[in-house]
């Protein structure tokens, strides 16, 4: 089933996701819908609050589906360690046509469960270490644009009520 996505301005975006504790079919079936949705949105990633599920489960793939074991399934994923710094113009499948340039670590750590409940860590960098940024922001309840300058963050969100008030949101 492909969910549609939750767009900013939806309160899911803007609360801290609940912990998944249990592992079985549903969860399951949720992550292959996820993936799903994520590839029919042309994205690399997504977190299960932009399907508007307040649950810490995010999907990823950076290679977009050219290769089958890039698939990464992180649920209850903490950052643990981060290093360097990288700037890169970022976007967001629930802030759709908005991109800006913003600075994260270029390597990180996550320490996440899989779908059967199994605890890994992964060390990334580049893209895949912004995705797991980036996707853990989302359960966490933040957005990209928090990294970026109030003053860009003030502008985008000016045209997007402008796009709110048109109908066009």
């Amino acid at each position: 089933m492909i969910y549609p996505i939750v767009k900013f301005g939806n309160p899911v975006l803007d609360k801290p996701s609940e912990a998944v504790t249990v592992f079985d079919e549903e969860l399951q079936k949720l992550i292959d819908d996820m993936f799903e949705s994520m590839y029919a949105a042309h994205g690399v990633g997504l977190a299960a609050p932009q399907i508007g599920i307040g649950r810490r489960i995010a999907v990823i793939d950076v290679t977009f589906k050219e290769d089958p074991d890039a698939k990464l399934v992180l649920i209850n994923p903490e950052i643990i360690h981060t290093e360097g710094r990288h700037t890169q113009s970022e976007g967001c499948l629930s802030i759709p046509d908005f991109r800006e340039n913003v600075t994260r670590p270029n390597k990180v750590t996550v320490r996440a469960q899989d779908v059967h409940g199994k605890v890994f860590q992964k060390t990334a960098e580049e893209l895949l270490a912004r995705a797991f940024l980036h996707e853990t922001d989302h359960l966490n309840g933040k957005l990209y644009i928090s990294h970026i300058s109030a003053l860009k963050r003030d502008l985008m969100k000016r045209k997007i009520r402008k796009l709110m008030k048109a109908g066009e949101w």
